[in-house]
């Protein structure tokens, strides 16, 4: 069902993830978005966000995520997040600072053109030429503050 339009800014799209093989709902975000935006396999993404976090000290981590480490089924650290999409090659732009306020929402008129992979609260999505292409709409009617965005140098 990837590639599926339902209005003018979503598509849905779950980067490759059934065609990989697998099946229901989960917290890959992080691999859907990098998938999608890169057009890297699905397979391929997730097994090296896996790598990468094989090198992470679990221990170092407060609360309920101490002794966890990264995961692209059920969710990525920020850091490990910015250090794996920056190994690809891709440039960080923030688009909000603490005290700043909303200043970028998720859409198009908002957003450069090209392929995006933008960061949200609580979420990754990919963003092509000003379109959402993810396993739901995470714009909240063009309301959803955008943290900043990985893009292409």
């Amino acid at each position: 069902m990837s590639g599926v339009t339902f209005n003018t800014g979503w598509v849905y799209d779950d980067g490759g993830r059934k065609a990989a093989g697998y099946t229901g709902d989960t917290g890959d975000c992080v691999c859907r978005a990098v998938a999608i935006a890169t057009g890297l396999p699905y397979q391929q993404v997730y097994d090296a966000i896996n790598e990468s976090a094989e090198i992470e000290r679990p221990g170092a981590r407060r609360g309920r995520q101490r002794g966890r480490r990264s995961s692209a089924r059920t969710g990525v650290f920020k850091q490990t997040t910015r250090k794996f999409i920056e190994a690809l090659g891709w440039t960080w732009t923030p688009t909000m600072t603490i005290g700043s306020g909303c200043t970028v929402h998720l859409r198009a008129d908002e957003l450069p053109p090209g392929r995006l992979i933008v960061s949200v609260s609580k979420h990754l999505t990919a963003v092509v030429d000003g379109v959402v292409h993810d396993t739901h709409d995470p714009r909240r009617d063009g309301t959803r503050c955008v943290y900043g965005y990985w893009s292409r140098p």
